[in-house]
């Protein structure tokens, strides 16, 4: 007995990435792969697959995966979801959609909420294609975090299952509210950890420019970063030189806003930057 899934946007660039997982389980899931766009029914030719009409796949589901950018993702929910059988399993890829409240909510369905945590810093692997598997679930193992945002508790290992074969290979599915994930991301990874990394990519340009070869600059940055992750982290075992500490103390100052984790780590931001990426502020 299979589980009947639909994955909207088969043919996108995640779509793609869960299509090529999930076909290999042919025991165990039987796919629906809704697609509109030319590049999209491209992808899924080059597969040797057809795309399936939305009323179709909806009609069939058991779940359904909203592998769909987040501003789509209202408006498709909103056609989408009265014509889900009850107890059929809604599928997100990212918290946003979900904490923002665009997708709509019925009694007799299960939200389940799932996203990657990327392969790790310190990996394991020995490879050169899963070193750089960049996202992770080709080559390369990783984490993922997911929720179950509404649905009975029996519906756990059904999302865990689906979820594990989607990114695979996984290693641990950290089980976390909807709210915990946004905080996250976008708050942690994306609004404060992305911008941090571009200033420090600003700042190796400029040591490039004041003329350190930029190999050398690369590999001194690189390796530099990992150890400090290392030690900020607790992971090292020793600390950092009082050098170290005083130009950390000197700098922090000049780089950062006394007020940065109200505006950034705050719920009620939190909440705006979510309605943003949905195109749900009103």
């Amino acid at each position: 007995m299979t589980i009947h899934i639909a994955i909207m946007g088969a043919g996108g660039k995640m779509g793609c990435r869960i299509t090529d997982n999930l076909m290999k389980h042919p025991d165990t899931y039987t796919l629906y792969y809704v697609e509109v766009s030319e590049l999209g029914i491209a992808n899924l030719a080059k597969r040797g697959l057809t795309p399936t009409p939305q009323a179709e796949a909806s009609a069939q589901a058991e779940a359904v995966i909203l592998a769909l950018p987040d501003k789509l993702i209202g408006k498709i929910t909103h056609e989408m979801i009265p014509t889900l059988k009850p107890g059929t399993m809604v599928i997100s890829l990212d918290p946003a959609a979900a904490y923002a409240e665009v997708i709509p909510l019925r009694d007799d369905l299960t939200y389940y909420v799932s996203h990657p945590c990327h392969p790790p810093l310190f990996g394991d692997e020995v490879t050169e294609e899963a070193r750089t598997d960049w996202f992770g679930g080709v080559k390369a193992k990783h984490h993922i975090v997911s929720a179950l945002h509404r649905g009975p508790e029996s519906d756990w290992d059904k999302g865990d299952g689906i979820a594990r074969a989607m990114y695979a290979p996984v290693m641990n599915n950290y089980r976390i509210t909807v709210e915990q994930m946004a905080i996250l991301e976008p708050a942690l990874v994306e609004t404060f950890a992305a911008t941090c990394i571009s200033a420090i990519k600003e700042a190796y340009d400029e040591a490039v420019k004041m003329g350190v070869p930029a190999e050398a600059a690369w590999e001194f940055l690189s390796g530099h970063a990992r150890i400090e992750f290392a030690i900020i982290f607790g992971f090292s075992g020793f600390p950092f030189s009082d050098g170290a500490k005083l130009a950390i103390q000197q700098a922090y100052e000049k780089i950062f806003k006394p007020d940065w984790k109200e505006n950034i780590m705050n719920l009620d931001a939190l909440k705006r930057s979510v309605a943003q990426i949905t195109d749900s502020l009103k």
